[in-house]
């Protein structure tokens, strides 16, 4: 091992770090999508080539070697969907912006739009339904979305979710920086605590919460009432400043404020 390190180059290290940076982001392309299995079937077909020649079936390996010679073009066909959007991040620059994921402006901007827009469909008492994807993809539902791909806003969101918008069902989905799609459909939550009481939208809520790491902003257009759901548990927020704080803790990362202390009551001097 100390051979090793001391033969270590300074552009051997450069050379894996540009490798692990490339498979990152390679990685990061595919998550969330349908081309996330057929990388894993890949993986298992050069997994089988490699173990067909170890074992010498020269058959199966004569297969494989015929079915590699055309790789790149299979590649190509296959992954046409992601390799144009990386293609496409790479000329508008935001590629490596991704990396180091949203800013916190922009994390701070979206979070203030979303309070605004959950305190005025809230006094309308008109329905939403706003995820926030986190680390866990959401691209599998984005596409059965309508494409939006529009800055986050309050005054775009209240319109979307009007009851004469033909996106109002559905749910408007957040990736990064971007409203990527509106009139999404998510999965309903299959809990048994689940209450009988709580509608569609709730249950989408708390479905999408279950299945991924993502937050669920939902306003019921019966009662008003603002909820946010997070790890498959629904919580009721009171007022515009609750929903901001607790937006913030999930958002932006910003530590919960602690609880102001207890009142201690001044002992009373006796016998004064």
């Amino acid at each position: 091992m100390k051979e090793i390190l001391a033969a270590l180059r300074w552009r051997d290290a450069l050379d894996i770090l540009l490798v692990a940076v490339v498979v990152y982001r390679g990685l990061v392309l595919f998550r969330g999508t349908r081309g996330i299995q057929m990388l894993v079937g890949l993986g298992l077909l050069v997994g089988g080539s490699f173990l067909a020649r170890s074992l010498e079936l020269w058959s199966v390996t004569w297969i494989f070697d015929n079915f590699w010679s055309f790789w790149a073009i299979a590649l190509v066909v296959l992954f046409q969907p992601e390799l144009r959007r990386a293609l496409t991040g790479i000329g508008q620059g935001r590629l490596w912006l991704a990396f180091g994921g949203t800013r916190a402006a922009e994390r701070a901007h979206i979070v203030e739009e979303l309070v605004k827009t959950a305190h005025a469909l809230s006094g309308r008492r008109i329905g939403a339904l706003i995820v926030f994807e986190r680390a866990g993809g959401l691209r599998y539902y984005v596409e059965l979305g309508v494409p939006l791909d529009a800055i986050v806003s309050a005054d775009l969101l209240e319109t979307v979710f009007l009851p004469q918008s033909p996106l109002h069902d559905g749910a408007v989905i957040i990736q990064g920086d971007r409203a990527r799609a509106a009139g999404c459909f998510l999965p309903l939550s299959r809990s048994p605590h689940t209450g009988r009481q709580l509608g569609t939208r709730h249950r989408a809520a708390l479905g999408i919460s279950e299945e991924s790491d993502a937050i669920a902003l939902v306003v019921s257009e019966e009662t008003g009432r603002v909820a946010v759901a997070v790890d498959g548990h629904m919580e009721t927020i009171p007022d515009p400043a609750t929903l901001r704080q607790r937006l913030q803790e999930l958002i932006e990362g910003v530590p919960a404020a602690p609880a102001p202390a207890p009142a201690v009551p001044a002992r009373l001097k006796l016998g004064a």
